[in-house]
């Protein structure tokens, strides 16, 4: 069934944490949106969450399972917001009612299970959608466009790295406990980097070389990463992702035979884009920042007009390949090869 405005996408929110309720609102303000149940094993932030959107108090539960059981043939999708470790039984559950999934970054913190959602959601109806809100930036989009024609320019190297106050930020919470976040920053901010040079680019990873300083003793939680990756079109890609700078910045600088493009920003504001020619000139093109989807808008018009979604289990199963790779190589000091499979 296809929603509209007079009969709204019936949405299932699991976890009501930052990200939950980052998604959450913006599925409840959708027109063609409603979150009409949530999960979360905490009472405070379940009621809390549940208030804001006016949840009745019979569809509020403490785990997922309770429920889409509870609420079987009540909801039309599932939108997942909660951490790393968690994300492949809850897509897997969702797919198994029939249900439409949208889950946030990253796919799953395993190879093995990010393969296994691949094949089910190829062989399901519903539509997966993950949380790489790149895929939604006009920056980004432009800067993609440039390498995916019949004659682009081919990418030749990338650079890219981020910088954040991670380590002191999220210190105690579940970011930083590998058992739930699937290691350190490369799994988590580090992941929006790495899908936007594998995104961007459309080049295909081969093999990983990383070097790592972890913040634990066993070695799990990364606090500093450098990746370095080759590609099977001959292209390599350095990036290095910085978990205790005093703020923000990303840079990503990628060069072609006729020049280059830079995606830069900082904090969490719309990222800028130059075209660098190759006689060196510098250009900023004109992109409309106001065209930006939100992550509700595209996964609900991917629903209904029955398309492909921005950011696709594919582009997700990329990422965790390469960064599965990384942590393999960081711990080993080999090149890793790159099994997407």
């Amino acid at each position: 069934m296809t929603p509209s405005r007079s009969d709204p996408l019936r949405v299932g929110l699991i976890g009501t944490g930052y990200i939950g309720n980052v998604l959450g609102t913006q599925f409840h303000a959708h027109p063609s949106g409603a979150v009409v149940a949530l999960c979360d094993p905490n009472d405070e932030a379940r009621a809390e969450s549940a208030d804001r959107y006016a949840v009745p108090a019979e569809s509020r539960y403490a785990g997922y399972e309770a429920m889409l059981d509870g609420e079987a043939g009540e909801l039309d999708a599932i939108v997942v917001g909660s951490p790393h470790a968690f994300h492949h039984a809850q897509i897997l559950a969702g797919l198994d009612r029939d249900l439409h999934v949208f889950c946030d970054k990253p796919l799953t913190t395993d190879l093995a299970e990010a393969r296994e959602i691949a094949r089910r959601t190829n062989e399901s109806d519903s539509t997966t959608m993950i949380g790489y809100q790149r895929h939604l930036n006009p920056a980004f989009i432009h800067a993609r466009e440039r390498w995916h024609g019949a004659s682009s320019p081919q990418v030749r190297s990338i650079t890219a790295s981020i910088t954040q106050n991670w380590i002191s930020r999220f210190s105690g919470t579940w970011r930083t406990d590998p058992d739930l976040s699937g290691g350190g920053n490369l799994y988590d901010t580090g992941s929006h980097l790495l899908d936007a040079v594998l995104w961007t680019s459309g080049l295909t990873p081969t093999r990983v070389s990383a070097d790592m300083d972890f913040a634990d003793d066993e070695d799990r939680v990364d606090e500093r990463a450098n990746v370095l990756v080759r590609f099977a079109e001959g292209a390599t890609a350095d990036v290095s992702v910085f978990s205790d700078a005093p703020c923000v910045r990303e840079h990503i600088h990628a060069w072609d035979e006729e020049g280059a493009i830079y995606l830069e920003g900082r904090e969490w504001e719309p990222r800028t884009l130059t075209e660098i020619s190759a006689d060196s000139t510098d250009h900023t093109p004109y992109i409309d920042r106001d065209d930006q989807q939100s992550k509700a808008d595209a996964f609900i018009e991917s629903i209904d007009e029955g398309t492909e979604p921005p950011a696709t289990v594919e582009d997700a199963l990329r990422v965790t390949a390469v960064t599965e790779a990384a942590y393999e190589s960081a711990r080993s000091g080999d090149w890793v090869d790159i099994g997407l499979g």
